[in-house]
């Protein structure tokens, strides 16, 4: 018996019922053609026409009409505390993906980051949590290799 096909992504909120859960981390979210193992060992497979960005709270609707839900797994970040739009303008100007709380940061383990940060005077600790970043500014939900459209700049 071959692996259920994905029919189409239904962003946040489109998925509701979905029987089936597939818990990925950040890297794992992004994606063109995969075959997935859902929590119940339920296989399928994904096959976009172009890679995807898929965020906590979508749903894959497969071929037979089933939803699964997307989680986002528990992966090794960085909480981050001090100044916080000081620290996000230095996290942005590096290109790396940044989850934004009330009162904290919230980035992947990188031991040049962590250390660029405590030079600026941020309290890093590490932690094990699911991450959720930002997306883009232009909606295309991640911040590198980027496209803004007809109105935005250039690089």
């Amino acid at each position: 018996m071959s692996d259920i096909p994905v029919a189409q992504v239904l962003k946040r909120g489109q998925g509701a019922g979905a029987s089936e859960t597939v818990v990925l981390d950040y890297d794992g979210r992004f994606l063109r053609r995969k075959r997935l193992v859902a929590e119940s060992g339920l296989a399928f497979v994904v096959d976009l026409e172009k890679t995807t960005s898929l965020d906590d709270g979508d749903a894959l609707e497969l071929g037979d009409g089933r939803l699964v839900a997307v989680r986002a797994a528990a992966e090794d970040v960085l909480e981050i505390r001090g100044s916080l739009a000081r620290l996000a303008w230095h996290i942005g100007n590096r290109h790396t993906p940044c989850q934004i709380c009330d009162d904290h940061l919230v980035i992947q383990r990188d031991p040049v980051i962590r250390h660029m940060l405590e030079h600026l005077g941020a309290d890093v600790r590490e932690t094990v949590r699911p991450f959720t970043p930002e997306g883009g500014a232009y909606g295309h939900g991640r911040t590198h290799s980027h496209e803004h459209g007809h109105t935005a700049h250039a690089h």
